[in-house]
């Protein structure tokens, strides 16, 4: 576990230092979904630190934080099982959870969007003075309505995510980054509600869209504008050596690192291999695949790879260079009758203010010339 290196103001690398709270959420809520059942058997710990390329140290943290909420137990020779009293609501560990699991998505949010620790408690501290007179003064607000999220990997969208709660009161946006293609097989399967996307279509050299009518066939369907952000190469500070474009990933001796198939990033990559006539098993690391655009950053950074294809922001963020390839379009997918969703309208109009402009000023490489502009479909 890294805890030197700085992100965004904040010491310590968040995939690794949070990634244990990552692991320990998923196995809540699959708990709480009814996925997993009181007297299930957990995944070993090797088996967990594969699932989550991690070390099986950030496992055992992750079980033995579900072990003191009360969630599993561990037994020698029975390995890590749900506990029979999980779900019982006389013991209030139901409600317990559910708390704990929204608290750590919204520090997931919130730290993933850069804000400090220290301000982050700051920020807490004066909202929860601020409530306890505004709950004295108004009526007690509804419960939360989720709009769940699958699709791509992307710095800004947490940082809309954590604003929603002060445009729309009681509506919450739980995020999943799971690849553009498997956000948008999310949105077709009724698991989510918003797809995150940049797929680049060669055909007819768009995004989404074709992509949108080939999976929803005759129905209607919106797309968002979130930003446009530049996709490129990500190098060591002050690129060592000089790495200039596609046709140098096939240099002897380079390693590289690759996002995960069904993301926009690596449909991107495939398709501009095939267009320079670059064979991916000539490439060292093309096999090597991670989940998100701070992880292939962050290998650049302590030396592990040479060069990763993601985002300026990311580059920017463990202050290492960049060599631009292309501007491309990030959407928010829903279905048409969505965009009238209280949640949606205050989504759109956080995109199109100042405030939200400004701090995609501050990731390097976006551009919010088209952000909360609406795209039918069919």
């Amino acid at each position: 576990m890294c805890l030197g290196t700085r992100f965004y103001g904040y010491t310590g690398v968040m995939d690794d230092i949070h990634l244990y709270q990552q692991i320990a959420a998923a196995v809540r809520q699959k708990i709480l979904d009814g996925e997993l059942k009181p007297g299930d058997r957990l995944p070993t710990v090797r088996a967990m630190a594969d699932q989550w390329e991690c070390t099986a140290g950030t496992v055992q943290h992750a079980y033995r934080e579900l072990a003191d909420q009360g969630l599993v137990v561990a037994r020698k020779g029975q390995g890590t099982r749900v506990a029979e009293s999980a779900l019982q609501p006389a013991d209030n560990v139901l409600r317990r959870v559910q708390l704990i699991n929204r608290a750590e998505n919204f520090l997931l949010e919130v730290l993933t969007a850069g804000y400090p620790i220290e301000e982050i408690e700051a920020a807490l501290r004066i909202a929860f003075d601020r409530w306890k007179v505004v709950s004295q003064e108004q009526p007690q607000v509804q419960p939360s309505q989720v709009l769940r999220f699958a699709g791509s990997h992307d710095l800004a969208l947490a940082w809309l995510a954590a604003q929603i709660h002060e445009h729309a009161p009681g509506i919450t946006i739980q995020l999943g980054f799971s690849g553009s293609l498997s956000g948008l097989m999310a949105l077709a399967e009724g698991t989510a509600e918003l797809a995150g996307s940049h797929l680049w279509d060669a055909e007819t050299d768009t995004y989404n869209a074709p992509f949108v009518r080939r999976l929803f066939p005759g129905k209607p369907m919106a797309m968002v504008t979130l930003a446009h952000r530049q996709l490129g190469w990500i190098v060591p500070p002050e690129n060592p050596r000089g790495f200039k474009g596609i046709e140098d990933l096939a240099q002897p001796g380079l390693r590289f690192v690759n996002r995960r198939s069904g993301s926009g990033t690596r449909v991107r990559l495939d398709a501009a291999l095939r267009q320079v006539g670059i064979s991916p098993n000539s490439i060292e690391g093309y096999t090597l695949e991670k989940s998100t655009h701070i992880q292939v950053a962050r290998l650049v950074a302590e030396g592990s790879a040479d060069v990763a294809f993601g985002l300026g922001a990311a580059a920017a963020a463990y202050g290492l260079s960049f060599v631009p390839f292309v501007e491309e379009r990030y959407d928010l997918v829903m279905s048409a009758e969505l965009i009238h969703h209280p949640g949606v309208q205050a989504m759109i109009e956080i995109l199109t203010q100042k405030e939200f402009h400004l701090m995609l000023q501050k990731l390097s490489g976006y551009n919010s010339r088209a952000s909360g502009s609406i795209i039918k479909i069919n």
